[in-house]
């Protein structure tokens, strides 16, 4: 499937969304122009078929709480509370393949334009995250960081998110919290969520699998994540 029709399919599935989104945060006046990535050691470039996506959400709160200096250059934006009290934001829409040996690093990828940093900052709150995910992901699915992030702020603006406070309030399991976003969106099955936590079994992310077409499919086995029983803890909103 050709990426134009793709960005095509996601603003037919959405169009509301995508008329309708509004940032939820205060832009600061300049914004930070990011290093140029390359594949680091160790990551070689790849570029089998596409056969699905990943939308990949972070939960803010528990990011933030485990940074050394929320008013630090790299976290300040997103942690320190000057822009806005972050909950879900946006880590990547991912290609994947068949197998876990996704695309990577297609191409060359330069600095993404400020506009479009500027237009999807409020959505994923690093300019130097916007840029990594360019160079590792958008390259392998579109020549213009414009289309790409395009797409994904829409198919991240189709999402709703269930009630997070009532959630960190009472025992959590990766199965229960597939099935609260089950339930928070329509079409959606918990098999069609993979939840990630971190090494201490804090909720890290979600992750909506999706098909070639882009439309929400049940999880492969290599991106299911945390298994149904685990126990997941989750840091309260700000």
């Amino acid at each position: 499937m050709r990426w134009p029709s793709a960005v095509a399919l996601a603003l037919a599935l959405f169009p509301a969304v995508a008329q309708a989104r509004a940032p939820a945060c205060t832009l600061p006046d300049r914004i930070p122009v990011p290093r140029v990535e390359k594949p680091p050691r160790g990551e070689p470039v790849r570029t089998p078929k596409i056969g699905g996506y990943l939308l990949a959400m972070s939960w803010s709160p528990q990011h933030c709480a485990r940074v050394r200096n929320p008013k630090g250059a790299r976290d300040r934006f997103q942690c320190s509370g000057e822009g806005g009290r972050f909950g879900w934001v946006l880590h990547g829409l991912w290609p994947e393949a068949d197998g876990p040996a996704y695309p990577q690093w297609c191409r060359p990828a330069k600095v993404v334009p400020a506009p479009v940093l500027r237009r999807h900052l409020c959505m994923t709150p690093s300019a130097q995250l916007l840029q990594h995910e360019w160079a590792k992901h958008g390259t392998c699915m579109s020549p213009h960081p414009a289309a790409y992030f395009r797409a994904a702020e829409i198919l991240f603006g189709a999402v709703r998110f269930p009630d997070m406070a009532a959630l960190a309030a009472t025992p959590q399991t990766a199965q229960t919290i597939r099935q609260s976003f089950a339930t928070a969106n329509k079409g959606i099955a918990a098999p069609m969520v993979a939840v990630a936590v971190d090494r201490d079994g804090w909720l890290d992310e979600v992750r909506l699998c999706l098909g070639p077409r882009m439309r929400p499919q049940r999880c492969k086995p290599f991106q299911a994540g945390a298994d149904d029983r685990r126990p997941v803890r989750i840091r309260p909103p700000h």
